[in-house]
């Protein structure tokens, strides 16, 4: 059985979720379901710990058992306060209709009435899994090798190759170092996007060889297709067992 303060890594994960509950039964019930969906799981028992996780990691999905409702209120109050977490998909596990009526007006997206069962879980994991993928999404780093080709004021034009890329920017490496604060047009290609990107970018750290740049906000058009393409390639890492579930 699990116990709080652990942490349940799948082998390929969609995501991170924060488990606040000290209930065995609950733990044992959403760890079970986690895993089934490729999602990383963190249990934590004490409100301390709890809230110093929210504070020094980023999770995707958050689950509050209420039937500790101070802590469980506590802890809705501070995820919309922590930068990193403030758009992270809430649910909260009830034992009647006024705690969920309670936890819906407490900003929770879900809500988990008890008695619980594989089925009520993986059906509600099911329904918020577009909105655990776009929060993934939001900060995944997708491992690419790309060339590209990167032009600026002061910057000698020069080729280099992509690292890996997100929605807002992307580490490339190239032989000529730069300056953090520099601005430079970085051009490329995505594989399976036929469309060229060249987005206008801020160079935000140097280390050794490799550059990382911040985009400037992307044509609608082309910020969707980044985003599409990245939703693609977080699906592809997924088992198949986990990825069949969706297209059910």
């Amino acid at each position: 059985m699990a116990m709080t303060g652990t942490t349940l890594e799948p082998a390929a994960s969609i995501g991170r979720a924060l488990l606040v509950s000290d209930d065995e039964t609950t733990i044992q019930q959403i760890t079970e379901s986690t895993r089934q969906f490729a999602i990383s799981l963190e249990v934590r028992g004490e409100l301390s710990a709890a809230l110093q996780q929210l504070k020094s990691h980023k999770f995707e999905a958050i689950i509050v058992d209420f039937r500790r409702r101070g802590r469980a209120q506590t802890i809705l109050e501070e995820i919309p306060l922590t930068p990193s977490n403030a758009s992270a998909i809430t649910f909260v596990i009830s034992d009647n209709k006024e705690e969920t009526k309670e936890a819906f007006s407490a900003g929770s997206r879900f809500v988990l009435e008890r008695p619980l069962s594989a089925d009520s879980i993986n059906r509600t994991l099911k329904a918020a899994y577009g909105l655990i993928v776009r929060e993934r999404r939001r900060y995944f780093r997708c491992p690419v090798a790309i060339p590209v080709a990167l032009r600026g004021n002061g910057i000698p034009e020069t080729n280099g190759q992509a690292v890996n890329i997100s929605e807002g920017g992307m580490a490339l490496g190239i032989p000529v170092p730069l300056r953090p604060g520099m601005q430079a047009t970085i051009t490329f290609r995505l594989p399976g996007i036929d469309a060229e990107f060249a987005p206008e970018s801020t160079v935000c750290w140097h280390q050794e060889g490799v550059v990382g740049v911040k985009f400037s906000p992307l044509p609608p058009l082309q910020k969707s297709e980044l985003q599409h393409w990245l939703g693609r390639q977080l699906e592809h890492s997924l088992p198949e067992s986990v990825a069949g579930k969706f297209r059910s």
